[in-house]
């Protein structure tokens, strides 16, 4: 299933702010080779729960998936939208396919945040392609 223009939902003002959220994160947190990407979550209240990537030779874990631990930790159990954002002045990035199904699994109301930042698009993730979990490198022993 390919994301046309007429599948947009508007993006709010909301949005753009969540976009900017995850990009101070990306700024202030993403300063190694071991964090490179941000991502940030709002309630259906407006709270914004962030968290950043880990990258390491075990595995890596997605933002996404951080920000949803860190609101589980927190109590959250709705969220409304995700976006998460690269480093060093890269744009927003969609799921990767492990995380299209996380969120998929756990809220699957949740809308996604897509597309350049200056012209970014809302998608409630059931219209993502699934795409394959990338596979975890499997440790040396």
């Amino acid at each position: 299933m390919t994301v046309h223009d007429s599948d947009r939902t508007p993006v709010r003002d909301t949005d753009r702010a969540l976009v900017q959220a995850a990009g101070a994160v990306a700024r202030l947190r993403c300063r190694s080779e071991q964090h490179t990407v941000a991502a940030a979550a709002r309630t259906p209240e407006g709270r914004v729960i962030t968290g950043v990537n880990l990258r390491h030779v075990t595995g890596d874990i997605c933002a996404e998936i951080v920000a949803l631990a860190t609101a589980a930790t927190q109590g959250v159990t709705q969220l409304e939208t995700i976006v998460a954002v690269g480093d060093r002045g890269r744009e927003v990035l969609a799921p990767c396919g492990r995380c299209r199904q996380v969120l998929r699994d756990q809220f699957p109301h949740i809308r996604v945040i897509l597309g350049p930042v200056d012209d970014p698009r809302v998608v409630p993730i059931a219209d993502l392609p699934a795409e394959p979990p990338a596979a975890a490198p499997k440790p040396s022993i």
